[in-house]
């Protein structure tokens, strides 16, 4: 048995930091809230604003353009309308809405994060032990100090799915970056190009592979994340699982894990679509 006299308690600590936060940045952090839920509020409305028909024409058409496949292209509407057929489409728009937000927060802090990590050792060394903890530490962690700081519902749950999620994207920016070929940069630079334009012309353009496959795995693991926001009264359809939980509703349960498990599927394929695609245009 550990001696109690070793034992040091660091959560109070964390729990007064919490508290002078909220103190001190209670209207910025009102501010964000605010922003967020009308971001949100605006992208539900545009989501179901389209027709559930015109959805499955819209994502049809966008898989043959990436696929050429017969199978691929119809599988994602087919897999869309069984959506709608078990009364979930108007909660899946709303789970989709939340990821967009997530997904969306995670690419604008995570690229850039990236290619700072990519240019520079210094900055790769600081943030990769931080990257480590956000991968490491359990996901419901994240919501208790996202819901004390931004209360119940949709904001605090973008919030813990953005530090869930962001690593990805930023680290395969990094090792894009990292990866172009250095005879190739160095072509660059004899003929004249700046730091800007290297990163611009050269960098960026070979490292994109890499990037669309970071977004790829930031959307999977932000979609992932819906079941554990419902915690905190996130809704969408991580809220229907988490009733069939507590019900014990078999049935209920496979329905809205099934539109989950669609959802990533769709969104899946399209991403890795465009990688393809992209690939072979090069």
């Amino acid at each position: 048995m550990f001696p109690p006299q070793f034992h040091f308690h660091v959560a109070p600590y964390v729990k007064e930091f919490v508290d002078w936060l909220n103190l001190t940045c209670g209207p910025a952090f009102d501010a964000f809230t605010n922003a967020t839920r009308t971001l949100i509020l605006n992208i539900d409305a545009v989501l179901l604003g389209i027709p559930w028909w015109m959805w499955i024409i819209l994502v049809t058409l966008l898989a043959w353009r990436l696929t050429n496949n017969v199978i691929k292209t119809v599988l994602p509407g087919v897999l869309l309308f069984t959506v709608g057929m078990f009364g979930l489409w108007s909660i899946a728009m709303e789970t989709l809405s939340l990821v967009i937000v997530s997904v969306f927060l995670s690419l604008l802090v995570g690229i850039p994060a990236g290619i700072a990590m990519g240019v520079s050792d210094r900055v790769n060394a600081a943030l990769t032990p931080l990257l480590d903890a956000m991968q490491t530490m359990p996901s419901f962690v994240y919501l208790i100090p996202a819901m004390m700081l931004f209360d119940l519902g949709k904001v605090p749950a973008i919030v813990a799915t953005f530090i869930y999620a962001v690593p990805p994207v930023q680290r395969l920016t990094s090792l894009g970056i990292r990866q172009v070929s250095p005879s190739i940069q160095e072509a660059a630079i004899a003929f004249g190009a700046t730091p800007w334009q290297l990163m611009r012309e050269v960098r960026f353009p070979l490292a994109l592979p890499s990037i669309l496959a970071g977004v790829n795995q930031t959307t999977m693991m932000a979609l992932s994340m819906v079941v554990v926001c419902a915690m905190v009264a996130a809704g969408g359809l991580g809220e229907e699982v988490l009733l069939a939980v507590n019900r014990i509703d078999v049935g209920r349960g496979f329905e809205a894990g099934w539109a989950i498990v669609v959802l990533a599927i769709i969104i899946d394929r399209l991403s890795q679509g465009s990688v393809n695609k992209r690939e072979s245009l090069r």
